[in-house]
C-alpha cells in the first residue's frame, strides 16, 4: 500500500533553533494569509512520522532527536494531493500529539487545522490543562472508578489483590463496596472494615495487604445511585488523593472555573478527618498514621469565595458547607497538630512527628538497604531477613527506631527527601508548619467573626470564639519570632526542640511566613533584601541554598527537595507571599521565571509537564532519587502533573500584558533587576 505521506528533506532545518523560528512565522503555508487544513491517515502518518523523526526511540519528538525536522502532509482542499511542509520540533511534536489523540478516540482519518500545529505554546498548554489534564487526573472512589484507583505501582507486597479499606463507622460505605465487589468478580476486590482504633501496630500489620481507603460518597439526585465524590490525583505513580498536593490543585481548578470539583476535594478532606482522624498523606492504608502540611482553612475559604450565591437559600447552603469545613479543620488542629507527639511542650510550636512503626513500605525495594546493611551484617543476616525480623518486632534496635521516626516525619512534611531534615525532622519546629498553623488560627478567627457573627459551635457542642483564635495566633506569632526568626540573617529557620538550637539550613519555605502574614513589614522587607537573592534562579525559586545542601558526591547524592530543584508549591506560596506585602512586581517576576521554565520544556520536549525542574539548568531531566514523574509518556502527555498544572494557570493570572507577550516568544529573564514591562520585546512578539 502506498503511503499517503510524502517526505521532503531537501530544505535544511535547524533542530536546535528557537521554537519561535518555526511556530510563529506562518512559513508552513503557501499563503501567509490562508490557514491550512490537512487531510491525514492517522495510523500511517503516525507510523511514518515516528519512524523519521523519533530518532532516539522514546516515542516523542524533542530537540534531542536528529531527524530532518521537516515533514510533508497533504492539504484537505486538494484531497491530500498538494503537500505542505511541517517544520521544526515544536510543530512536529504537536502533529505527533494530535495524531495520538485522534488514535485514542478511534479516528482513522482526520482533517487537522494548521492552527493546532502552530498554536501559541502558552495558549496550547493552558488549554490542555483546562480541557484535558484535569479530567484525566480526576478519580472517584466508587464502583465505576475502582479498577483505576485500586492500581498501586508502589505496592511491593506479594498480595496483589486490590483492596478497599472502609472506616469502622461508615456502614453504608461498607455495604456499598461489598456489593460492588460481588457485582464485579473479575476485579477480585477484597473489602475490609477497619478497626475503631487505628494504632500504629495495626497499620504496620496490614502493610503486606495494602489497599485504597474509602472516601466520601453522595447520592446522585437523578438516578438515586451512590457515587464517589470526585478528586484529582497528582499523576504518574501517585494514583490517590494526596494531602498538600490537593490544596494547590484546588487553586488551579478554581482559576479554571472547576468550582464543584475543588469543593468536592474539600468534602473528601472533611471525610478523612471525620473517619481517619486527620487529612492523610494520601488515601492508602500505609498512610493511615501520617498527615501532610495543613491547608484546609485556606482551601475551604478559597472555594467558598467562588461559590455561586444567587439567592438567600444558596447563601445559606454555602454557609452550612463552610461551617462543616471549618469545624473539620478545628478538629484537625486540636487532635493532630496541637497534641502529642507533634506538639512540643517547651516551645508550644508544632512538628512533623507522626506515630508509626516499622519501615515505610511504599518506597522502592532497595531504598533503605544502605541504612539496614550495617545492622544486618552485624547480626549475620541478609538485608531482607533483617528487615523482616525488624518489622515483625523480633529485632529491637533503638537507633533504627529513631531513624524511621524521622523518615516518617520527612514524608509527612511533604519534602521527602532533603538534607534539611536528615535524621532530625521529627525534632524540628519548622517555619513552614507553624506558618500554616498560624494561618489556620487567623482564618478561623476571621471566619467566625466576619461570616458567622461570632456565633460558631462545632458538632461536639464546643463554642468557638473569634477572640480565642486570635489569641492563639498572637501567641504563635510571638513563639515564631522567639524561636524561628533570625534577626541578624533576616530569615526564618527551623528550631531543633531536642538540641534547643536554630538550624542553619536556609529553606525557601521561610517565605511561607509572608504567605501566612505572620511576618511584620520590617521582617518581610529584610527577607526580601537579604535573602531572596539566595533562592532566585533563572528558572524560578530553588528549594534551598547550595551552601545549605552541602557537597554532593557518590556517597552523598542529590536530594530532590534541595538545590538545584524547584517545585510548584514553593513558587505558588512565594507569589502570594510577596503580593501580601505589596511587592506584586517581585511576585510577577518570580512567576515569569517559573512559567518560562515550564514553557521552554513544553516546547522543546513534546509537551512534557513534569513533577519538578532543575531551575538552575532549566531542565526537567534530573539525576536524583525517584527521578521525575510525568516524563515517561507515549506520544502525548495526557495529564501533566497536578500541582504543576495548577502553577501554570495561577502564574498566568499574575502576568501583565507585556510579560504575557514576552512569554509567548519564550524570552528568559536573565537578571533579577531586568525590567518587567518588556515593551520592546512585547512589540516584537506582536509583529512576528
Amino acid at each position: 500500500m502506498q503511503s499517503t505521506v510524502h517526505i521532503n528533506t531537501t530544505q535544511e532545518v535547524d533542530a536546535h533553533a528557537p521554537a519561535g523560528t518555526y511556530y510563529t512565522t506562518g512559513n508552513n503555508s503557501d499563503s501567509k494569509n490562508k490557514a491550512q487544513k490537512f487531510l491525514l491517515d492517522v495510523k500511517e502518518t503516525l507510523r511514518v512520522l515516528v519512524e523519521q523523526e523519533d530518532t532516539d526511540g522514546d516515542f516523542q519528538i524533542t530537540v534531542n532527536d536528529l531527524g530532518p525536522k521537516t515533514f510533508s502532509v497533504g492539504t484537505a482542499d486538494s484531497g491530500g494531493y498538494r503537500k505542505i511542509d511541517i517544520r521544526g520540533t515544536y510543530m512536529l511534536s504537536n502533529l505527533l500529539q494530535e495524531l495520538a489523540l485522534a488514535k485514542d478516540y478511534g479516528r482513522k482519518h482526520i482533517v487537522l487545522d494548521e492552527s493546532r500545529l502552530n498554536e501559541n505554546p502558552v495558549d496550547r498548554l493552558s488549554r490542555m490543562i483546562r480541557t484535558h489534564f484535569w479530567d484525566a487526573l480526576t478519580r472517584r472512589m466508587d464502583a465505576d472508578g475502582l479498577e483505576i484507583i485500586c492500581a498501586d505501582p508502589k505496592n511491593r507486597s506479594t498480595d496483589n489483590h486490590p483492596r478497599v479499606y472502609v472506616p469502622y463507622d461508615d456502614l453504608d460505605a461498607l455495604a456499598y463496596y461489598q456489593k460492588a465487589a460481588l457485582d464485579r468478580p473479575h476485579l477480585g476486590i477484597v473489602v475490609e472494615r477497619l478497626p475503631e482504633n487505628l494504632t500504629p501496630e495495626y497499620v504496620k500489620s496490614i502493610n503486606e495487604k495494602p489497599g485504597i481507603l474509602a472516601l466520601a460518597m453522595t447520592k446522585d439526585p437523578d438516578s438515586g445511585l451512590m457515587r464517589g465524590v470526585p478528586f484529582v490525583v497528582p499523576g504518574g505513580r501517585f494514583n490517590e488523593m494526596y494531602g498538600w498536593d490537593s490544596y494547590f490543585i484546588a487553586l488551579g481548578l478554581l482559576i479554571d472555573g472547576r468550582i464543584e470539583l475543588a469543593k468536592a476535594m474539600v468534602d473528601n478532606f472533611c471525610y478523612e478527618i471525620r473517619h481517619y482522624g486527620k487529612i492523610l498523606n494520601a488515601n492508602r492504608s500505609y498512610y493511615l498514621s501520617r498527615s501532610q502540611p495543613p491547608f484546609l482553612t485556606d482551601m475551604a475559604l478559597s472555594v467558598y469565595a467562588k461559590l455561586p450565591a444567587a439567592d438567600e437559600a444558596q447563601k445559606a447552603a454555602n454557609k452550612d458547607w463552610l461551617h462543616r469545613a471549618i469545624s473539620a479543620a478545628i478538629r484537625e488542629y486540636h487532635t493532630v497538630w496541637m497534641s502529642p507527639p507533634r506538639l512540643d511542650p517547651k516551645t508550644g510550636l508544632s512538628r512533623f512527628r507522626p506515630a508509626g512503626a516499622g519501615i515505610p513500605p511504599e518506597t522502592e525495594a532497595s531504598h533503605f538497604d544502605h541504612i539496614i546493611e550495617p545492622y544486618a551484617r552485624a547480626a549475620n543476616l541478609s538485608v531482607s531477613e533483617y528487615m523482616r525480623q525488624y518489622n515483625d518486632g523480633l529485632i529491637h534496635e533503638p537507633q533504627l527506631d529513631d531513624y524511621f521516626l524521622h523518615d516518617r516525619a520527612v514524608r509527612e512534611s511533604g519534602h521527602d527527601t532533603t538534607y534539611r531534615y536528615e535524621k532530625r525532622c521529627g525534632n524540628l519546629a519548622t517555619i513552614d508548619l507553624n506558618a500554616l498553623l498560624y494561618k489556620y488560627e487567623v482564618d478561623v478567627a476571621d471566619t467566625i467573626r466576619d461570616i458567622f457573627d461570632d456565633v460558631f459551635m462545632t458538632p461536639d457542642g464546643e463554642v468557638q470564639r473569634a477572640a480565642d483564635w486570635a489569641a492563639r495566633a498572637k501567641l504563635r506569632r510571638e513563639r515564631i519570632d522567639t524561636y524561628l526568626w533570625n534577626e541578624e540573617k533576616g530569615l526564618y529557620y527551623d528550631y531543633d526542640t531536642v538540641l534547643g538550637v536554630q538550624t542553619t539550613y536556609e529553606s525557601v519555605t521561610a517565605f511561607w511566613a509572608m504567605w501566612a502574614q505572620c511576618a511584620s513589614m520590617d521582617q518581610a522587607e529584610r527577607m526580601t533584601s537579604m535573602s531572596l537573592h539566595k533562592f532566585e534562579e533563572l528558572g524560578g525559586l530553588v528549594s534551598g541554598t547550595e551552601d545549605s545542601r552541602g557537597i554532593i558526591s557518590l556517597d552523598r547524592p542529590n536530594r530532590q527537595w534541595d538545590f538545584p530543584f524547584g517545585w510548584a508549591p514553593h513558587q505558588i506560596m512565594a507569589w502570594r507571599a510577596f503580593e501580601n506585602y505589596d511587592m506584586a512586581e517581585i511576585a510577577r517576576r518570580l512567576a515569569y521565571r517559573w512559567l518560562y521554565t515550564i514553557t521552554k520544556s513544553f516546547v522543546d520536549f513534546n509537551g512534557v509537564v513534569p513533577e519538578k525542574y532543575d531551575v538552575v539548568s532549566l531542565t526537567h531531566k534530573v539525576e536524583v532519587e525517584y527521578g521525575n514523574v510525568g516524563v515517561d509518556f507515549k506520544y502525548v502527555s495526557r495529564e501533566g502533573f497536578g500541582w504543576m498544572n495548577a502553577s501554570y494557570q495561577i502564574g498566568l493570572s499574575l502576568l501583565n500584558t507585556h510579560m504575557r507577550r514576552a512569554l509567548d516568544i519564550n524570552l528568559p529573564l536573565i537578571a533579577p533587576d531586568q525590567p518587567l514591562n518588556l515593551i520592546d520585546v512585547a512589540n516584537e512578539a506582536v509583529s512576528i
